[in-house]
C-alpha cells in the first residue's frame, strides 16, 4: 500500500556524499519538529528528472523558504557517487538541495512508490512524486501517473499547496 497524507514516514537509512565519502543519514533526524519537502525522481540524469523536475525545486528554492519550508530533499535510487556528481553538475547543491540515495530501494518500497520498467531499464526505481513533510507526518502528497511526467509532481504544484 502507498503512503497517503496523514501517514508518518517509515524509519530509513539513506546514503549521501559527505567530505569522507559515503555517509548514513537518518531521515527521520531530518524530518523531526520541521518542515521538509520531499521529492523523487526515477534516476539521477534521466531527461525529465535532469531536465524538468529538479530545476523546478532549483528556482523555488527561495519561495519554499519564504513559506517556512526547513529543507528540500531529493531522494532517488541510485548511489551516493552518482547523486554526488549530478548534484554538482545541475547546481542542485549550490541552490541548497539536499540529494539522498535510496540505493537498496527499500525506503522508496516501504512507502510503496516503486516501480520497475525494464524497456527503460529502470529496475527497481522511485515514482515520480512530491510531498510535504511536517514532524515526520506527510501533510500533502503529488504523484504522477506516468515517470516521464513532471506536472503534479514540480516545485510550483507543491509550493502552491503552502
Amino acid at each position: 500500500m502507498s503512503i497517503s497524507a496523514g501517514d508518518a514516514l517509515p524509519g530509513a537509512t539513506l546514503t549521501k556524499m559527505g567530505p569522507d565519502g559515503p555517509e548514513q543519514v537518518d531521515l527521520a533526524k531530518i524530518t523531526k519538529g520541521r518542515k521538509v519537502a520531499i521529492f523523487a525522481v526515477p534516476g539521477a540524469y534521466t531527461p525529465t528528472c535532469t531536465m524538468a523536475h529538479l530545476p523546478s525545486f532549483i528556482r523555488t528554492k527561495a519561495q519554499f523558504d519564504e513559506k517556512g519550508v526547513d529543507e528540500i530533499v531529493c531522494i532517488s535510487v541510485n548511489d551516493p557517487f552518482v547523486l554526488n556528481a549530478w548534484g554538482e553538475e545541475t547546481g542542485a547543491h549550490d541552490a541548497g538541495i539536499t540529494i539522498l540515495g535510496d540505493a537498496e530501494s527499500a525506503f522508496t518500497t516501504a512507502i510503496g512508490m516503486d516501480f520497475t520498467a525494464p524497456p527503460a531499464g529502470l529496475i527497481a526505481r522511485s515514482k515520480r512524486y512530491a510531498m510535504l513533510v511536517e514532524d515526520n507526518v506527510v501533510k500533502v502528497l503529488h504523484v504522477e501517473d506516468s515517470p516521464g511526467t513532471c506536472e503534479a509532481t514540480a516545485g510550483e504544484a507543491l509550493l502552491a499547496e503552502l
